[in-house]
């Protein structure tokens, strides 16, 4: 039996020379590290080969080469870099210099309240990259060298690809996460109703996102709770919202269970203090989401009914059914779901688990226009 250890190292050997992105406009992020990880956390590590071979045939960017360096002590360095994505090759480079010269965790906690505040990088995958990396190295005595340039390379998309949201959240409201996402208003917008549009309408409307009603309000809504209690409410609530947003582009709203999930991995690592600005900031990632995708509340306050009522079979077999279907985000959404579930069951995970599978094609069998 493929051990996680053998499996993670042998896909990251395999998968080394692949770029950070993919697609005609590098709008695909390349998911290959992360979803191999996952498969291999999910004991599925004899099936990384033959699914790397797959994935492999996708067209990737080359991996970017550095120009100028960065110097990690010199923030007059390092700051004017963040999100300008044509240093990812000197990020990547800063990284692996980095972790030369300092434990992992080191590095990390470093570098997490510096990048932070840029959670929406790549869709969320700086962030969620990052803490497969985390994942790899937390569950290794001893890292190889193909694991630390991964999680210099998680760390590095992230800050390259690093965008920040206006305004400030932080938990000084009065009501639930749950009640905030009732109250947060929404406008009916056909154009996310027909993809390819949705992903030139999301763009702009993320660009304007402190401009929309309700917002800012958002923000500030929620009352203070426990960081692992409200994750726990962010990813049970957007598991219902996946659910019941059958008219949305299949993808996007994946990030609002995938994202703190990743986050949850992380924290164990970081310094308490750290905790409960991390999850503002998280929470300021799914308003966003909300306002930027849902175009109205669809059925949400019902969501918790329609997952109870909903016929899904046990977590073991979505699990099977995710490696055989393939996607990678449907690998990761399962995953997520799967731990998520374990820590606070909710009938809204295996549901809205299943529903990925029912609603992303199979590689090869369909695209998602």
């Amino acid at each position: 039996m493929t051990t996680y250890f053998d499996a993670v190292n042998e896909a990251l050997e395999r998968l080394d020379d692949l770029g950070y992105e993919r697609g005609e406009r590098g709008e695909l992020v390349n998911h290959g590290p992360m979803a191999a990880e996952t498969l291999a956390v999910l004991g599925h590590g004899d099936r990384i080969g033959t699914w790397v071979e797959v994935y492999r045939a996708k067209p990737h960017h080359d991996r970017p080469a550095p120009s100028f360096p960065l110097d990690a002590s010199e923030e007059a360095s390092w700051r004017p870099a963040l999100g300008d994505f044509s240093r990812a090759g000197d990020w990547e480079r800063l990284f692996v210099q980095e972790l030369a010269e300092a434990p992992w965790r080191e590095v990390l906690v470093r570098w997490w309240p510096r990048l932070v505040s840029g959670l929406l990088a790549g869709i969320t995958h700086g962030a969620i990259r990052t803490a497969h990396a985390v994942r790899s190295l937390a569950g290794t005595r001893d890292p190889s060298r193909a694991q630390l340039t991964e999680f210099a390379r998680g760390l590095a998309y992230w800050a390259a690809r690093h965008r920040g949201l206006p305004g400030q959240a932080d938990f000084r409201g009065t009501i639930s996460l749950a009640q905030a996402v009732a109250e947060l208003p929404r406008e009916r917008l056909e154009d996310f109703l027909h993809p390819p549009k949705a992903r030139v309408a999301s763009r702009e409307r993320l660009g304007r996102i402190g401009e929309l009603p309700g917002y800012t309000e958002a923000l500030r809504a929620v009352a203070l709770r426990d960081p692992q209690f409200l994750l726990s409410e962010m990813t049970a609530e957007f598991a219902g919202l996946y659910l019941v947003h059958t008219e949305i582009y299949p993808i996007p709203l994946l990030h609002g269970v995938t994202l703190p999930a990743a986050v949850r991995i992380v924290l164990p690592h970081l310094p308490v203090e750290m905790h409960l600005p991390t999850v503002a900031f998280v929470w300021q990632l799914h308003v966003a989401l909300l306002l930027s995708f849902t175009g109205n509340r669809r059925g949400e306050e019902k969501a918790f009914e329609t997952a109870q009522k909903t016929e899904v079979p046990p977590f073991a077999e979505l699990v099977a059914r995710s490696v055989e279907h393939q996607d990678e985000h449907v690998i990761k959404f399962t995953e997520a779901c799967l731990r998520e579930n374990g820590l606070r069951p909710d009938p809204r995970y295996a549901a809205a688990a299943q529903a990925a599978q029912q609603r992303i094609p199979v590689p090869g069998l369909g695209l998602i226009p």
